[in-house]
């Protein structure tokens, strides 16, 4: 598995993420999902998952919680970080996050889409005396199983109709191989073309919103 950056860059980024989270939740007050909507919608998260050193080493998490807000132009009033010698689970929250992250190579973005907001990563804190690997690995069970949930909605509604995918392709105009797209998950039949999902919807004798996750 090749890692997002250098490991030189890990401790760093794992303690700045950790301590922007715990800053915009703990002493700014954001909710966590919200907040790193912000980091995601700011641009700086795709920075920071590259590795680049001006945000991974340059900045301190109180820093990199200033560049979010003023990226995407929140008001805040500034508060001095509370100096906490005990992290918690906020902390914990990004740190691991962070290592995430960078072991996988995966998106910060698709991490979230995929299940693992952070205030699922907080409930998760049970885990933050294991090594890395524990949450490595129930991290990957979290987003593999929703990807088998997105993608079988299609799949279970066909199979309870008795369509085979060919079939339902020919009654619905909607090509096979777009089809086993859909039910694979390859391919996201929420960003679908409205008259696809019609379609597909018309056939199976069901509502739109019963296809789409």
């Amino acid at each position: 598995m090749m890692n997002a950056y250098s490991e030189l860059y890990l401790d760093d980024a794992m303690n700045n993420l950790g301590d922007m989270v715990e800053y915009a939740v703990c002493d700014l007050g954001y909710d966590p999902d919200q907040f790193f909507d912000w980091f995601i919608s700011s641009g700086i998260a795709s920075k920071f998952e590259k590795g680049n050193p001006k945000y991974v080493t340059g900045m301190s998490g109180f820093e990199l919680t200033e560049a979010v807000l003023s990226a995407t132009n929140i008001k805040y009033e500034k508060i001095v970080p509370a100096h906490i010698e005990f992290k918690g689970r906020e902390y914990w929250g990004g740190w691991i996050l962070a290592y995430y992250q960078w072991f996988t190579g995966k998106r910060f973005e698709d991490i979230v889409k995929g299940g693992l907001p952070l205030s699922t990563v907080f409930s998760m804190y049970i885990l933050h005396e294991a090594d890395e690997s524990k949450f490595v690995e129930s991290a990957n069970e979290i987003l593999n199983r929703n990807k088998q949930e997105q993608k079988s909605k299609l799949h279970q509604i066909r199979k309870a109709r008795g369509f085979t995918q060919q079939q339902l392709s020919d009654a619905s105009g909607v090509t096979l191989r777009m089809i086993q797209l859909y039910e694979q998950g390859q391919n996201d039949i929420n960003k679908a073309q409205v008259h696809v999902v019609l379609s597909l919807a018309k056939v199976l004798g069901c509502d739109v919103e019963d296809l789409l996750g």
